[in-house]
């Protein structure tokens, strides 16, 4: 499983990147955990609204940042 975090760095992005790990280590499921800040790489994968999170090429959240309850169901659900 792979998710990915795109945001340039703000708070949001930082918290969402901190919450993604979180849910990953409370979810025990083995997951890569990549967070992306490159302008160009974010408007190359069509991301209107940071920050965004990506699993496994998907774009499941946008503009918001999830609690570490959403995405451990989110993870859940596509494992």
């Amino acid at each position: 499983m792979k998710l990915e975090i795109l945001g340039t760095g703000c708070t949001k992005c930082k918290r969402m990147y901190d919450n993604v790990t979180e849910a990953v280590k409370k979810s025990g499921i083995q997951a890569e955990v990549i967070k992306i800040e490159a302008l160009e790489d974010i408007v190359s994968r069509g991301v209107m609204m940071t920050p965004s999170l990506f699993l496994d090429g998907e774009e499941v959240i946008a503009g918001r940042v999830p609690t570490v309850n959403e995405i451990i169901e989110i993870i859940k659900e596509s494992a």
